[in-house]
């Protein structure tokens, strides 16, 4: 289970860095059109976070493969494609028919499930669940961003 495990993970990270790539589109002026709240983070902040973000990712799905009971693993891969899908549920939704309130629940789900990842991912390496909780914080983030947008458009 530690090289399969090991080997889905990264595939899962590749999968959501690939398809939030091709689904997220600020090109076409509408993004710059909605309404913020004034606390929105800098339009560089997520080409600094996301890197960060998907190798703490692909390094917890490594770690909880080769430290971790075959049924952790599998527990933790299995909660890791349902974010991976809301993730990607909520590009696809907020960027190609700009349903707003559908993004921002795929968020919730997605906010909510990544406590069970660093939990889980805790069992395996205290540091790496500690890296994680900048995911959770960005995603927590997102999520209060997405409500916000939801509210004032």
């Amino acid at each position: 289970m530690k090289l399969i495990g090991s080997v889905i993970g990264i595939a899962l990270v590749l999968v959501y860095a690939v398809g939030s790539g091709m689904l997220v589109n600020t090109r076409d002026g509408w993004y710059g059109e909605l309404n913020k709240p004034s606390w929105q983070p800098p339009a560089y902040v997520p080409g600094l976070i996301w890197p960060y973000c998907f190798v703490v990712l692909g390094i917890a799905a490594v770690l909880v493969s080769n430290r971790l009971s075959a049924l952790a693993t599998s527990l933790y891969l299995a909660i890791f494609a349902v974010t991976v899908a809301a993730a990607l549920t909520w590009a696809y939704q907020f960027f190609r028919p700009h349903n707003l309130e559908a993004s921002a629940i795929a968020l919730t789900i997605l906010s909510a499930l990544t406590i069970v990842l660093i939990i889980i991912a805790a069992r395996a390496s205290w540091p790496v669940a500690i890296a994680l909780v900048v995911y959770q914080l960005w995603i927590m983030t997102a999520t209060a961003l997405s409500w916000a947008y939801v509210r004032l458009n």
